[in-house]
């Protein structure tokens, strides 16, 4: 089992006040930084919950100095509903003001194994002088199998080392082909934020925040060395657990 870096659990009633404090979070991380922010984010739910709540507590000005990256990206056309980038540049971006240069994309038309390399290139560049990339702030999501980003359990990528950003052609859910932020990168952060909601993810939320396993789920090997780990869950989410959590009242 990975060395548990100190976490905080806080379960809300529903999505709706789970948005909210996540934006409020996202806003307070970002006046931190005081300079440059850097935003990593995943796809899924996540689009709606940041897309509804993020402008308003981001305000018009702070997003000028804002880099997003995203955590992992299905290899698909922009336009493509599966698209990662597709989905914030339809939903979150037109309402969010940061700077096109510094949106950074997965090139689109790459094979697999030239995208991640390509991706990495381009985090390299946005962070120089860094031998990983530092993000500011991940957030990320945890399927009902316990995987984050596009690590699976049982894969081999949960072994890699030296890459930041790896490439997956054999994806257990569809669609096969996609890059992911590997195990280095996300336990970097100065941040990490898991969002899990509804009854479906139940199961292995206990598993992931109360079980010792052999071999640890992908998000169970999300422990930032010197960062600090969120999880962020509404109530049916968090139903089977028995470790310590903050409970939210309605705001």
């Amino acid at each position: 089992m990975p060395r548990s870096a100190p976490r905080h659990i806080s379960v809300f009633p529903s999505p709706q006040e789970l948005g909210s404090s996540l934006a409020q979070l996202v806003a307070q991380r970002a006046a931190e930084a005081g300079g440059r922010f850097s935003l990593g984010l995943s796809g899924g739910s996540l689009v709606r919950i940041l897309s509804q709540e993020l402008p308003a507590a981001a305000g018009p000005a702070a997003p000028a100095r804002w880099l997003l990256a995203f955590c992992d990206e299905r290899l698909v056309p922009p336009g493509h509903p599966e698209s990662t980038f597709g989905a914030y540049k339809a939903q979150l971006l037109p309402r969010l003001p940061v700077p096109e240069r510094q949106v950074l994309a997965v090139t689109p038309g790459l094979p697999a194994t030239a995208a991640a390399a390509d991706y990495a290139a381009k985090l390299r560049e946005a962070f120089q002088g860094e031998n990983l990339p530092v993000f500011d702030l991940l957030i990320l999501g945890v399927g009902p199998d316990g995987h984050t980003c596009s690590l699976f359990p049982d894969h081999p990528l949960l072994q890699e080392k030296e890459k930041i950003v790896a490439a997956i052609t054999d994806s257990p859910k569809p669609p096969p082909e996609r890059i992911t932020l590997t195990l280095p990168v996300l336990n970097a952060a100065r941040t990490v934020v898991f969002v899990a909601t509804g009854e479906g993810k139940a199961a292995i939320l206990k598993r992931i925040l109360e079980g010792d396993e052999e071999k640890p789920l992908p998000a169970a090997l999300v422990q930032p060395h010197t960062g600090q780990l969120h999880w962020f869950l509404d109530e049916s989410a968090a139903k089977e657990l028995t470790v310590p959590f903050e409970k939210h009242s309605i705001l």
